[in-house]
């Protein structure tokens, strides 16, 4: 099984309660929690930041979908957030958004609806994930 990434992600906590320093491929990403919780709001909490990774893939693959096509839509925006109900699964909502700031015919939009569904992260989220943890 091969892995996605070139180089592990990579973290660590100190002292300082929510603060961690994530380290990727070529830098370095701060992330807390918000001072409603008694973080001090110095970078994305986690949910923000998975919710980026889902934006980020779906912005992508769309533009690259589009550029193929020689579609003129020269912006997309994205719009997430994530909900969830407290059954026996503890089902997670993420709500995602998708607009242009060109008019897009409905069958377009449909089209663009079965792309976005199809990016890397969304097909991640939506399939098992195992999640093997040693100390």
């Amino acid at each position: 099984m091969a892995t996605l990434l070139e180089k592990n992600i990579e973290g660590q906590i100190g002292t300082q309660k929510y603060l961690c320093t994530i380290n990727w491929r070529n830098g370095q990403l701060i992330m807390d929690e918000p001072v409603s919780i008694d973080g001090k709001d110095l970078g994305p909490d986690p949910y923000s930041t998975l919710l980026a990774s889902l934006a980020g893939c779906t912005l992508s693959t769309l533009r690259m979908y589009i550029d193929r096509k020689g579609w003129d839509i020269p912006e997309i925006k994205i719009s997430l957030n994530l909900s969830q109900k407290n059954n026996p699964d503890l089902e997670t909502i993420i709500t995602r958004d998708i607009t242009f700031s060109n008019i897009v015919d409905e069958e377009t939009k449909k089209r663009l609806l079965i792309i976005a569904e199809k990016c890397p992260v969304s097909k991640i989220l939506k399939n098992k994930i195992t999640i093997p943890t040693t100390i």
